[in-house]
């Protein structure tokens, strides 16, 4: 389910996340994305040592790297197993020390005990249907006056997972802004921060923000 994109450009669905793990950050294009996001996440909401970051469907874990210099504890959440693995090995490499690794499909297992200040999806929720429980899990975890950073695809055609992909086929802003203020969240502000670009074109991702 969770990715930083887990489907890639020339295999077919039922290629798993846990199989391509190994191999995620051999793409530069995918270490550049996690960079281009991490600072686009600290210009939007300023994050600093004492706050408490859970990135969900963190695949390798690039954009909280991306992060770790400038937050407080960091937990990661996958549902891949294969992803939970290279992020394990990273936290015993030093790259992600003291990280947190969470096992937790938010559509279908209750939100934890437990709250955070800043928590961050990267191209993820297009996966998920359906979002409205994983979203008002995200607020549950979040403290009042926390934020959520999602980075997804814009609106795009289906042809940037092909077809047989069951997920959405990018936001609407509109539509997202709408299910987000609905989970219980304020101020929601979408920015262009990103593209991606394939043999099937080029296509453009936003950072949305939004207040607990």
């Amino acid at each position: 389910m969770n990715d930083h994109d887990h489907h890639g450009d020339h295999e077919h669905h039922g290629f798993s996340f846990d199989e391509r793990a190994a191999t995620w950050d051999d793409d530069p294009a995918k270490v550049e994305r996690a960079r281009v996001v991490a600072d686009a996440i600290r210009d939007a909401v300023a994050p600093n040592g004492t706050t408490r970051l859970l990135e969900y469907g963190a695949g390798t874990g690039l954009v909280t790297q991306g992060l770790r210099d400038h937050v407080g504890p960091v937990t990661l959440a996958d549902t891949s197993s294969g992803m939970r693995e290279m992020i394990e090995k990273k936290i015993e490499a030093g790259v992600l020390e003291g990280a947190r690794v969470w096992d937790v499909d938010l559509a279908v297992d209750p939100a934890p005990d437990e709250t955070f200040d800043l928590i961050v999806t990267v191209m993820t929720l297009h996966h998920i249907n359906p979002l409205d429980r994983v979203l008002s899990a995200f607020a549950a975890l979040l403290v009042s006056g926390g934020h959520l950073c999602v980075v997804d695809l814009e609106a795009e055609d289906g042809s940037f997972h092909g077809e047989g992909f069951e997920g959405h086929h990018g936001f609407s802003r509109t539509e997202l802004e709408a299910q987000l203020k609905a989970a219980g969240f304020r101020d929601i502000v979408f920015t262009r921060c990103h593209e991606v670009t394939r043999e099937t074109g080029t296509y453009p991702l936003f950072l949305a923000t939004g207040a607990r």
